[in-house]
């Protein structure tokens, strides 16, 4: 009798044990570096805080590693030394050195391996589109896209006696020369991100290449085409605005030219979408939004196209974890997730049925600049112009791009010269890409 209780007893025990261990069992650990910093760093965090608390199975932790490209160099030189994160954010631009790195699991691939039936076409298309391959399969899942537009001071307007924002570049020339004649602005326009809205969305609206092979997607032989008449003619019209304050330029991503606005030191800024969550929270002015300026000879614009970045599954872990993954991923795409990450920060819901959601519960009508870049983006079906660029080493091109701009702008160079040497620069950038991807 006293060995039958005590075979229990341990059965029992053991049992417990195993039960208490499972129990205690660490959530797997998933990696995510990311860029995101300040307002936008503490809107992804609720994200990830929501994920981590809608299940115990695994936990995200969110890395800030720095800029933009910092994050993409770190993200790489981690696969080299086998020391990658599971999820990588990286900018559009690097789209294409990513697609032939092989270091990535697609996220066509991934969802479909991990039991997870996502309808691709409940996407936005613009958005979609720019990262799939040839085939058509997603190789990385949209996470804050944008697309640039115009934001203008209204109250700087209304003392201008101007009411409407311009609508096209020469009413813009008018319309900036007013606002620095009334005293109300230092200057009157500038623009964040130079090269992604001065060259690549001015062009995509215009429906002109800015590379040959369809901007690239058709071919890793593309050439650089910035050198243009129309856009030469448009960096002359530029250059000539610096002269009586009516454009200045401030840097060439964001901080200086978002400061130079929100303190309002100029009435009007070209910026990414991903700028309402700044203006929200800090501009002390009544502020709109419009979308940016066309040629007036352009009766039929394009759509403009996106920028933002889009989150990367690296290889190399163990199977078990690409499931957190998926699941983390599909989290993010949920209309409730989607619609937080568009209210607070203003880049796109990526899904229609958020759109939808949003559009049907009054939500543009309260806020109206938050629907300017979907609209610009979904105006017209994107051409071979206008859906977007792959480029090889496309980071490297662009700051070629503004380091040849700057010289514009320093009077070192017209805008041709300019022009002309960020394409022999870039081409020689290029071949060297193809060389590598043979």
């Amino acid at each position: 009798m006293k060995l039958r209780q005590l075979a229990v007893f341990l059965v029992m025990g053991f049992g417990v044990m195993f039960m208490t261990s499972d129990l205690m069992a660490k959530p797997i650990e998933i990696q995510f570096w990311h860029a995101q910093t300040g307002a936008l760093e503490e809107s992804l965090k609720k994200i990830v805080n929501a994920f981590n608390q809608s299940q115990n199975k695994y936990v995200v932790i969110p890395v800030a590693k720095g800029s933009y490209s910092e994050t993409m160099n770190a993200g790489i030189a981690a696969f080299r030394s086998h020391n990658q994160p599971h999820i990588l954010q990286v900018y559009e631009v690097g789209t294409q050195t990513m697609m032939l790195s092989k270091a990535i699991y697609p996220v066509y691939d991934l969802m479909k391996d991990t039991g997870h039936h996502i309808d691709w076409k409940g996407y936005l298309q613009p958005v979609l589109s720019y990262y799939e391959a040839a085939n058509g399969e997603l190789q990385s899942m949209p996470f804050n896209s944008s697309t640039p537009i115009m934001y203008y001071n209204k109250d700087m307007f209304k003392k201008a006696g101007l009411n409407d924002p311009p609508k096209t570049w020469e009413d813009l020339g008018k319309v900036a020369a007013r606002l620095v004649a009334s005293g109300g602005a230092e200057y009157g326009m500038t623009s964040a991100w130079q090269t992604w809205v001065m060259i690549e969305n001015y062009s995509a609206i215009q429906n002109i290449p800015i590379a040959t092979e369809a901007n690239g997607f058709d071919g890793l032989d593309a050439r650089l085409t910035i050198n243009n008449p129309m856009l030469i003619h448009h960096f002359e019209r530029l250059k000539q605005w610096m002269n009586d304050k009516r454009f200045v330029y401030e840097e060439r991503e964001y901080k200086g030219p978002q400061a130079a606005f929100i303190s309002g030191k100029c009435a009007i800024l070209m910026d990414s979408i991903g700028a309402i969550g700044a203006l929200k929270h800090n501009a002390k002015f009544d502020w709109g939004a419009a979308p940016l300026p066309v040629e007036a000879s352009n009766k039929e614009p394009q759509n403009s196209i996106i920028g933002g970045a889009s989150l990367w599954v690296l290889k190399g872990h163990p199977k078990e974890d690409y499931q957190g993954v998926a699941d983390f991923l599909a989290f993010l795409a949920t209309e409730d997730m989607q619609i937080l990450w568009h209210k607070e920060t203003g880049y796109l819901p990526i899904t229609l049925k958020a759109y939808e959601k949003l559009k049907s519960s009054g939500y543009y009508q309260k806020y109206p600049a938050q629907e300017v870049g979907i609209l610009q983006l979904t105006r017209k079906a994107p051409t071979v112009n206008s859906r977007g660029i792959r480029l090889g080493s496309f980071p490297q091109i662009r700051d070629v791009m503004n380091e040849e701009i700057e010289m514009l702008w320093q009077g070192k160079k017209t805008a041709r010269q300019a022009l002309d040497d960020a394409v022999s620069r870039g081409d020689e950038l290029l071949r060297q890409f193809e060389k590598r991807s043979e």
